[in-house]
C-alpha cells in the first residue's frame, strides 16, 4: 500500500481553457457532432449517441468545442452523475453548456483520475448540496472548477487511476453480462409473440391493470432518508429488466405511514416516468419489501390477465421504449410520462396460459441474472471502498 500525503487543489487550476463557437455561424460543414446530457449514459458513463446533426439547426446551447480526453460533468440534477470522458472518435465535436468541459493540464493532472474523481461520493455530494433550484437543480461551471480535488504526483495518480479503472472493468464486465441475459427474454418473447402486433389484438394497459400511479418523495427529501427501515424506491433503482439495490434509499416507519397510497408490493411492475432514465422498467423483488416509491417512479399492479414477466417484456421491447422516449419527449414542461399515458398505452393480449410458458422461460435466465445481480453489488461496495481509499491515500 503507497500512502500519500496529496494537497487539495481547486480543478480549475488543473484544467485548460476550451474554445467556444456557434457552429450555425462559423462551421464549413452541413453537420456537426453535438453531445447533449441525453447523449451520455448515466450508468455507463460513456457517451451512448454519436449522430450528426445538420448545422442549421445547431441549439443555442450548442457551443462548446470539446477534444479526445475531456472530462465531461453535467451540471444539471448533480445526484444523477452524468459524466464522460471524451472517445477519440468524437474529437472536435461540439458539447452543451449544459456540460462543465473539463481539459485536464497534462503537467499537472491525469485524466482517467480526474474522470474517477468527479465520481466519487465526495465530489457528487459536494455537488449536490451546492446545487440551486428545486425542479431542476443546477450548479455552475465555476462551482464545478471551485470545488477541490486530492491532487497527489503524476506517478501517484496514474498508478490510482489504473487500480480503479481495472476494479471498473471488473463490475462492468459482469453487468454486461446481465443485459446479454435480459436481452435472452426479450429473444424468447419476439419468439413467442413477435413484435409485429395486429391493433385488434391490443388493448389499453389501464383495462388490464388495478393500479397504476407514481409514488412521493417524504417530507425533507434525502434528509429524511436513514441507513435503515422501510425502503424507498428511487428511479436509480429501476434497471432495464433488474432491480438494482444500488443507492437504495430508506425511511423510518412514521415517514412511511405518510406514503401509504404508494406501498409497493411484490410483482409490480415499475416504470421511471421522469429524468435521464425514464422509461427503464423492471419488477420488484420480495426481497426489497416493504417498500415505497418517490414521485419518479410508477406503480404498474396488474390484474389477472396480465403478467408481470410479460408486461416488463414489452415495455422492453426496442419499438415500445421508442414510444415510450417519444411520449416522454413530448411533455409540456419536461421530458415525463403521466398516469394517463401509461393507461393508454396499447398492449398485446394474449392467453395466460401463453404467458405463463414464457415466463417458465424467462425466469431461468433471471435466476442466473440474480446471482449475477448479487456480485455486481459486491463489486460496487468494494469498489467504491477502493476509490474512498484511492482518494483519502490509504491504497
Amino acid at each position: 500500500m503507497s500512502k500519500f500525503t496529496s494537497t487539495l487543489v481547486p480543478i480549475g487550476e488543473c484544467v485548460e481553457a476550451i474554445r467556444t463557437w456557434n457552429p450555425a455561424l462559423e462551421s464549413d460543414d452541413d453537420t456537426f457532432h453535438y453531445i447533449d446530457i441525453s447523449s451520455v449514459s448515466q450508468d455507463e458513463k460513456r457517451i451512448i449517441q454519436k449522430e450528426r446533426m445538420p448545422t442549421a439547426n445547431a441549439p443555442s446551447r450548442a457551443r462548446q468545442l470539446v477534444k479526445t480526453g475531456d472530462v465531461l460533468v453535467s451540471t444539471v440534477r448533480p445526484n444523477l452523475n452524468v459524466v464522460a470522458v471524451l472517445p477519440m472518435e468524437m474529437d472536435g465535436a461540439t458539447a452543451s453548456t449544459g456540460f462543465c468541459i473539463l481539459r485536464p493540464n497534462p503537467s499537472l493532472l491525469c485524466g482517467r483520475f480526474l474522470f474517477h474523481w468527479v465520481q466519487s461520493s465526495d465530489f457528487v455530494g459536494n455537488m449536490v448540496k451546492r446545487a440551486t433550484g428545486q425542479s431542476y437543480p443546477a450548479v455552475s461551471d465555476k462551482i464545478v472548477k471551485q470545488s477541490q480535488l486530492p491532487l497527489p504526483p503524476l506517478d501517484e495518480q496514474r498508478r490510482i487511476a489504473e487500480i480503479l479503472d481495472q476494479a471498473d472493468a471488473l463490475r462492468r464486465k459482469r453487468q454486461r453480462a446481465i443485459d446479454r441475459l435480459n436481452e435472452l427474454g426479450q429473444s424468447v418473447f419476439l419468439e413467442m409473440f413477435g413484435d409485429q402486433f395486429a391493433e385488434g389484438n391490443c388493448q389499453s394497459l389501464g383495462l388490464h391493470a388495478k393500479k397504476i400511479g407514481s409514488g412521493a418523495t417524504p417530507k425533507g427529501g434525502g434528509a429524511a432518508y436513514k441507513s435503515e427501515g422501510i425502503s424507498l424506491i428511487r428511479s436509480m433503482n429501476v434497471r432495464n429488466g433488474t432491480f438494482s439495490r444500488r443507492g437504495l434509499a430508506h425511511i423510518s416507519d412514521e415517514q412511511a405511514r405518510k406514503l401509504n397510497n404508494v406501498i409497493v408490493e411484490e410483482n409490480d411492475v415499475l416504470l421511471n416516468i421522469t429524468g435521464a432514465s425514464v422509461a427503464r422498467v423492471c419488477i420488484v423483488p420480495s426481497d426489497v419489501l416493504p417498500a415505497r416509491v418517490n414521485q419518479h417512479v410508477s406503480i404498474i399492479r396488474l390484474g389477472d390477465t396480465i403478467l408481470p414477466e410479460f408486461l416488463e417484456a414489452f415495455l422492453l421491447l426496442p419499438k415500445t421504449k421508442r414510444k415510450l422516449l417519444t411520449i416522454a419527449e413530448s411533455g409540456a414542461t419536461r421530458q415525463a410520462i403521466t398516469k394517463q399515458e401509461i393507461e393508454e398505452l396499447r398492449i398485446p393480449i394474449f392467453s395466460i396460459e401463453s404467458q405463463r410458458a414464457y415466463a417458465v422461460r424467462r425466469n431461468i435466465a433471471a435466476v442466473v441474472s440474480r446471482r449475477l445481480a448479487h456480485q455486481v453489488e459486491v463489486l460496487e461496495h468494494l469498489f467504491f471502498s477502493l476509490q474512498h481509499r484511492a482518494f483519502t491515500g490509504q491504497l
